[in-house]
């Protein structure tokens, strides 16, 4: 789970029912989703308890950080896999009324610019690699954000501002305080800096080119900087996805959000990526979608909640979907 972070007015992990709604770090992303479902799958057998089939609802871990110890994991020892598996929803907070085709790609790596140690009352003997790793910061902002803003999706990516390619800066560590003396700086010039970044992109891009658009900067900071050296680290790679609409999973659910809401469903792509990827890429399903209720905007944020009523409509919309797919009824 996500860390709950600072912000809150209520106390993350208390579970609060409130004025229809339920609020918690996760209540949105994704235990709403995870409990409508598990109410429509008990629903579906208790009217159908001879049904020769089988209905599994699997509480897997380790998404926010991959999902190579949950679900990547179950793949690869067949549990989501063919023949075992045919069809595959994925709860995630998509609205009520919204079915998520699939997602942007996503390449997380690790930059290290590289110096040479000296002592901190001589730093011109040494070289400061947390200066260099400063002008790679200023690159980014002056090249590298600009062009990825430029870029546009034809994907019904939400929300709107995630149908642009984008770039986060998830941390950056240099020098040796804490391993000197906590709460002093070092003596020393930092021989070492490193950055993460998440960077997304569309399914308009290819991976060369999202890696390329990194290391050029780079390389022509490492042509017109005194020895400034680099390693990149690449820590996660997945491409964009998308099922298509007229795939049984799709069709089901839409039934379902047509019967409840008198309306077609929305089809939309989600800004990250989600298990969806070692479902289709491991497990070669690819009759697999995210839906479930919640707004996707309150994910990871301070007093996150779901609707209670949003969870009943979401956990019939799923029961209609079940009747479609294994009995081919929305009845």
């Amino acid at each position: 789970m996500v860390e709950a972070g600072e912000g809150w007015s209520i106390d993350p992990f208390a579970g609060l029912v409130k004025d229809g709604r339920v609020y918690g770090r996760g209540a949105c992303d994704m235990k709403g989703g995870l409990a409508a479902s598990v109410i429509a799958a008990e629903a579906f057998m208790e009217v159908y308890p001879d049904f020769p089939g089988a209905i599994e609802i699997s509480g897997t871990v380790d998404e926010e950080s991959g999902g190579f110890g949950g679900v990547a994991h179950l793949a690869k020892l067949g549990y989501f896999s063919k023949p075992k598996v045919d069809h595959v929803i994925i709860p995630e907070p998509l609205n009520k009324d919204r079915i998520c085709l699939g997602h942007r790609g996503v390449w997380w790596a690790e930059i290290e610019t590289k110096g040479e140690i000296a002592h901190g009352s001589m730093p011109f003997l040494g070289d400061n690699a947390v200066r260099h790793m400063g002008a790679v910061l200023q690159a980014f902002e002056d090249e590298l954000f600009p062009a990825l803003d430029r870029k546009v999706t034809r994907m019904p990516v939400v929300p709107e501002g995630a149908r642009r390619s984008t770039m986060n800066i998830n941390s950056i560590h240099g020098g040796q305080t804490e391993d000197f003396r906590p709460g002093l700086p070092s003596p020393n010039v930092p021989h070492s800096c490193r950055l993460t970044i998440d960077r997304r992109f569309l399914l308009e891009e290819d991976l060369a080119t999202v890696k390329g658009e990194v290391t050029g900067i780079l390389e022509r900071l490492k042509r017109e900087r005194t020895k400034f050296d680099y390693e990149i680290r690449d820590l996660m790679e997945v491409l964009p996805l998308m099922t298509e609409r007229d795939a049984p999973v799709v069709k089901a659910v839409a039934k379902g959000i047509m019967e409840i809401f008198d309306r077609e469903p929305d089809y939309v792509i989600s800004p990250g990526t989600y298990d969806q990827k070692h479902v289709a890429r491991i497990g070669h399903i690819y009759d697999c979608i995210a839906y479930g209720p919640g707004i996707l905007d309150l994910a990871h944020r301070p007093d996150e909640w779901v609707g209670i009523a949003d969870m009943v409509e979401s956990a019939k919309v799923m029961a209609i979907g079940l009747n479609v797919l294994l009995r081919g009824t929305a009845d």
